[in-house]
């Protein structure tokens, strides 16, 4: 049953306050998945983080935003899209206020899964409010071109601001920024629809399920990193893993509205995209992450230009996107998908053989361009790929699955390239960035090299690796994405 509550801003000079608050909030949420990395070293150096543990300030927000997500969109289906959408931004800004205070790093990774939380209840709601706020058509259309600019102008910026903001004042900053513009996003946010209520069953005890599946095989690989694969406890972690995940499938296969339709995955092309995206997912954040450490801990750029050199990520993940949106129309999708993913793999290539002494503008700019550029081909095909042929009242949950495997595979991917980079910079000197730090301290020149020369090998070994999956990704992609058609019906 459907309770009508619709309420539209009062008169057409508010459309454009409501866009305003719905695309800075999207904004926000984008900024927040990039612009903690070019702070890393900084907070490691602060905190005394080791390198298995540095991914949880990152993996601790993208878990709970991707764990939760599908939640979010439910928990505004029932209570109201605006009403959800202010507790997430509320949640969001205080934790923000939380990560910029923290005193250590556990204070700090617990904040910044808090901050997941307020982006899980946000993120789909806001885009569910365009619907419930604009009129169908012009209006609608621009909206909709707007909130995806908001999208690509957070992916350019999240690296720009992190960089300025580390740089010129503190690390802290990074997300103390996010606490003014939530005050005041919370306070314009009245002008919103609240769109249409639907009785449906919460299904808080598959959200947990789902997410403590996600935490747990996460925890499992990162575990590994420090204590081995044959840890008593990196098993338990897989097993949780195991059991959880089992457990959210059964209580989704039983229910009359799942908050994840099983359905979904019986089309090969969906499942296909579902599980391509989280390989995409991976190599995009595994990627980001680690250039970010080698370029202010190897190449020994400050924050400032560590986030300038990390732009052509942003580039090309943009030129990509543009490019595959046009040909989307002529090609099939894994006609782009996959060689998307080669030439994303190519590019992890070149960077696998980083070493101590490779230039920024002849080795890392134009392969760092080249990965991202492969993934945004990708991203944009599979997005298409996996709301075809879906029944409207789906494509929101289709689109929300998606985006739950991307965030699912960001996780995953940090931890697993961590893991071998780790590994592999730990065979060659034993915690080299913690003896970076103390070399730079003590102004050991020769110490610092050797600990330099080791975290390049890992994290060159990382991108091998990488480029491994993406090459396995393209022949998963080309084998199950066969439909040739890509439009939504």
């Amino acid at each position: 049953m459907t309770t009508a509550t619709m309420q539209a801003p009062s008169g057409q000079q508010h459309l454009g306050l409501s866009l305003l608050v719905i695309s800075v909030a999207q904004l926000m949420l984008v900024l927040d998945d990039t612009i903690a990395n070019i702070a890393l070293p900084s907070i490691q150096q602060e905190f005394g983080v080791s390198a298995a543990t540095l991914p949880w300030i990152v993996n601790s927000y993208i878990l709970a935003f991707g764990g939760l997500l599908l939640f979010g969109g439910r928990l505004g289906d029932v209570y109201g899209r605006r009403r959800v959408l202010r507790i997430g931004m509320g949640i969001f800004t205080f934790a923000s206020l939380l990560c910029g205070l923290a005193p250590n790093s556990e204070i700090l990774i617990a904040s910044r899964g808090i901050q997941g939380i307020g982006a899980a209840l946000t993120a789909p709601n806001a885009l569910a409010l365009i619907a419930a706020t604009f009129p169908a058509g012009k209006e609608r259309n621009g909206a909709m071109a707007t909130y995806g600019a908001m999208s690509a102008l957070g992916i350019v910026g999240g690296v720009i601001i992190g960089g300025l903001l580390s740089g010129l004042l503190s690390w802290r900053w990074v997300f103390l920024i996010n606490v003014p513009i939530g005050i005041v996003l919370l306070a314009a946010s009245s002008v919103l629809g609240e769109g249409e209520r639907h009785e449906a069953p919460l299904d808080t005890f598959g959200a947990v399920m789902g997410a403590g599946a996600m935490f747990s095989l996460t925890f499992g690989v990162t575990r590994a990193a420090e204590d081995g694969w044959n840890d008593p406890i990196t098993i338990a972690a897989f097993a949780a893993a195991i059991v959880l995940g089992a457990l959210f499938v059964q209580s989704q296969s039983g229910k009359a509205r799942p908050m994840m339709p099983l359905s979904l995955f019986h089309d090969r092309n969906r499942s296909g995209s579902y599980a391509t995206m989280v390989f995409v997912g991976a190599g995009l954040m595994g990627t980001f992450y680690l250039l970010a450490l080698h370029m202010q801990q190897v190449m020994m750029f400050n924050p400032i230009w560590a986030g300038i050199g990390a732009l052509p990520f942003s580039v090309g993940i943009i030129f990509g996107s543009v490019l595959s949106s046009k040909l989307v129309e002529k090609l099939a999708a894994r006609a782009l998908a996959g060689p998307g993913l080669l030439i994303a793999a190519g590019g992890m290539l070149w960077l696998s053989s980083l070493e101590i002494s490779s230039a920024y503008a002849w080795h890392i700019m134009p392969a760092l361009f080249l990965t991202a550029f492969g993934l945004g081909i990708v991203a944009v095909t599979l997005t298409l790929a996996a709301v075809h042929g879906v029944a409207a009242e789906r494509a929101g949950i289709a689109s929300a699955l998606l985006n739950t495997a991307q965030q699912t595979g960001a996780a995953l991917g940090l931890a697993v390239f961590t893991t071998i980079a780790t590994v592999a910079s730990q065979n060659a000197l034993p915690e080299a960035a913690t003896v970076l730090q103390s070399a730079l301290a003590k102004g050991d020149e020769a110490t610092a090299l050797q600990a330099r020369d080791a975290l390049a090998t890992g994290y060159a070994t990382a991108f091998g690796y990488g480029a491994v999956f993406l090459v396995v990704a393209a022949i998963l992609v080309m084998s199950t994405v066969t439909t040739r058609k890509t439009q939504v019906n």
